[in-house]
């Protein structure tokens, strides 16, 4: 059994393990809401660009663009997004299961990787996995340029008929408690997505070729922003969700162990007690 000091000792090592994951809880709460107010503040843009591909893709021709070109799926690009650190439950481990998944489901095509985030990049460069591009470490400071110089890239890769298809996997954020793996396909774009009726019809300037044909890459690279966006405000929830049930642990635990010191303490004095009188009566005996 342990003794007084050591249960001591363990009780203060938790008390001071308790308060380092305290703060990280407030700090990924903070950084949760201002992830969060970016999400709601991109919705606008997005939405904006939504509607008006629905409206030139209602009153177009047949648009020729690279990014709508379907192909026979042979290589297919896997964009795989997780955190730079841990403490956040399962949420790596979760996407990084569902994106084996789509490996497995997937096996009769070459598959090549690009990772975001260090946890997605270290898993797959260990297990020998072909990934051709890493983006570590952006999350210190996440930036619209980053999700641009992604879309770039993939979108000359599929235009030069370098993959057939480009996925995506992430954790989309659906509240504090709740985030769903979403496999969502980036490439090539599919115009049934873009149906709509009753549009109105406007005059343009240029062509609605023209401008479809413009605005089909800022749509792709939104849909890489809104991954990155996503994914962040739900690791920060996971993270904060995570250091809350620590902080609770830790306190129940420190709880436990407060009664066992209790009752060895008490133990320890009974037995001290139970010597003196034993040692008194030797005396008076003797």
């Amino acid at each position: 059994m342990a003794t007084l000091r050591e249960i001591k000792q363990r009780i203060k090592g938790i008390k001071n393990t308790q308060q380092i994951t305290k703060a990280m809880k407030m700090v990924a709460a903070a950084k949760m809401r201002r992830a969060q107010e970016r999400m709601f503040s991109a919705r606008p843009y997005a939405s904006k660009i939504q509607e008006l591909i629905q409206n030139l893709a209602a009153n177009s021709n047949e648009t020729e663009s690279p990014l709508l070109a379907v192909r026979p799926v042979e290589r297919l690009r896997l964009v795989v997004v997780t955190s730079d650190r841990g403490l956040c439950g399962s949420f790596n481990s979760n996407v990084i299961k569902r994106a084996l998944l789509e490996i497995r489901n997937n096996q009769d095509k070459e598959i090549s990787l690009v990772t975001v985030g260090k946890k997605a990049g270290e898993f797959f460069r260990k297990r020998d996995f072909n990934v051709i591009a890493s983006y570590d470490g952006i999350f210190n400071n996440l930036q619209y340029a980053h999700a641009d110089n992604l879309a770039q890239a993939i979108m000359k890769d599929f235009s030069d008929e370098n993959v057939d298809a480009v996925q995506i996997v992430f954790n989309e954020f659906k509240s504090v408690a709740r985030q769903e793996i979403v496999a969502d396909t980036l490439l090539p774009l599919d115009m049934s997505e873009f149906e709509s009726e009753g549009t109105v019809d406007y005059l343009y300037e240029p062509s609605e070729e023209a401008l479809l044909l413009a605005l089909l890459p800022r749509h792709l690279k939104m849909q890489v922003w809104r991954a990155f966006l996503e994914s962040y405000a739900s690791e920060q929830a996971a993270r904060m969700m995570a250091m809350e049930n620590a902080t609770e642990n830790a306190t129940e635990l420190i709880s436990s162990l407060t009664l066992v010191y209790n009752k060895a303490r008490q133990a320890a004095i009974t037995t001290e007690i139970l010597e003196i009188v034993g040692g008194a009566e030797a005396l008076k005996n003797g």
